[in-house]
């Protein structure tokens, strides 16, 4: 009995670490980088696994728990959300 809990936890953990790479780097109204991917998919994992596969979900999930993402994910996050946008960082055009 051991052994199918064991298989089937992995194959539905297999299954939600495929769901959550896909979403990020599916373009379905917000495509995310290799890096926003590298550096969110934990956090995705930890605040929004319920929101997977659903992309706008986990896109609005990870904007709303914005102050709990590590600080990695939350740059790079704010970097896609202004381009997104359309918006450049003030900070990158003080030259």
């Amino acid at each position: 009995m051991t052994k199918i809990f064991n298989l089937l936890r992995t194959a539905v953990l297999t299954a939600a670490g495929v769901a959550a790479i896909s979403a990020f780097s599916s373009s379905a109204g917000f495509a995310f980088s290799a890096e926003a991917q590298q550096m969110c998919t934990g956090d995705a994992f930890r605040l929004c696994s319920s929101e997977i596969p659903n992309i706008p979900a986990i896109t609005a999930c990870m904007i709303k728990n914005r102050s709990s993402l590590s600080s990695g994910c939350r740059t790079v996050l704010d970097k896609e959300v202004l381009k997104r946008n359309g918006k450049v960082a003030e900070a990158g055009d003080a030259n």
